[in-house]
């Protein structure tokens, strides 16, 4: 789990570098939901593991806590539009 958390991580961050160009950035409504996903697979990886395991989930949580957030903001900046 917290090996395709990190994967699932490390897409939604290039997706994100991507929604950054302006006439993309209507792609941020479709990744703030694939990156909630891979926050949950990474919050179940982090529930189901041992505590010597954790590393991959818990940075599979906050890269795709990081997407989350910078996509809000970049969405409230412009109204959802751009």
């Amino acid at each position: 789990m917290g090996l395709i958390s990190l994967l699932w991580g490390i897409v939604a961050m290039l997706w994100m570098v991507l929604a950054l160009i302006p006439v993309i950035g209507i792609t941020n409504w479709l990744l703030i939901p694939f990156a909630a996903v891979g926050a949950l697979i990474a919050a179940i990886g982090i529930a189901l593991t041992s505590r010597e395991k954790r590393g991959r989930a818990k940075t599979g949580l906050l890269l795709n806590g990081l997407v989350i957030v910078v996509a809000v903001v970049r969405l409230s900046m412009f109204g959802g539009l751009l």
